[in-house]
């Protein structure tokens, strides 16, 4: 009887932590493919569960990627002014905007930012994120323990890499291009 008992909760064990392994994985539509990206919510839980809940309840969709620099980052997640399918959309102001909820204090860790990494942007005040992020092209050590990283791209980099490039020094961008949508990986 030991053994069954034994058997029974190593299988539930590992049942339950494949499943929650799931839940932590997000798929990012964009028009060049779908980007595989694991979340970090033993090193930013405030963040991955805003993450999460503005990407689940669709917030995200129409958003467009604002701010891109060659070699460095694509910036999107502005909900408010950079939704394509707002009404308050507004290319101009995207990067300016949040969404409805309250700003997340920072979750600063040792995740580096590395290529990859994902991110949430913020004001000068280190406690002002609130729905924008960034997804590093290349290294950027720089923002290390400045920036609460809360995820990576672990499949599907190659799309990121195809993103609309913006101005060299601004990384402001024309015509941009847009999520599609973010789901929890099922």
């Amino acid at each position: 009887m030991k053994i069954i008992n034994y058997l029974f909760i190593l299988i539930f064990s590992l049942v339950n932590n494949n499943i929650l392994a799931q839940n932590n994985f997000m798929i990012l539509t964009i028009k060049y493919g779908e980007v595989k990206i694991e979340l970090y919510p033993e090193k930013a839980p405030n963040h991955v569960k805003r993450f999460k809940d503005l990407a689940d309840s669709g917030k995200y969709d129409g958003v467009v990627f604002h701010r891109v620099i060659d070699g460095f980052m694509a910036q999107t997640g502005d909900v408010k002014f950079g939704n394509s399918k707002n009404e308050n959309f507004n290319l101009s102001l995207a990067g300016t905007g949040g969404s409805d909820l309250p700003n997340l204090k920072a979750e600063f860790s040792d995740i580096a930012h590395t290529r990859g990494i994902i991110s949430a942007a913020r004001s000068a005040d280190p406690n002002s994120a609130n729905s924008q992020f960034f997804i590093c092209f290349d290294s950027a050590p720089h923002l290390d323990r400045q920036y609460s990283a809360f995820g990576k791209v672990v499949e599907g980099m190659e799309f990121i890499d195809m993103i609309k490039k913006g101005d060299p020094n601004s990384g402001s961008v024309t015509d941009p291009d847009k999520i599609i949508s973010i789901r929890s990986s099922k």
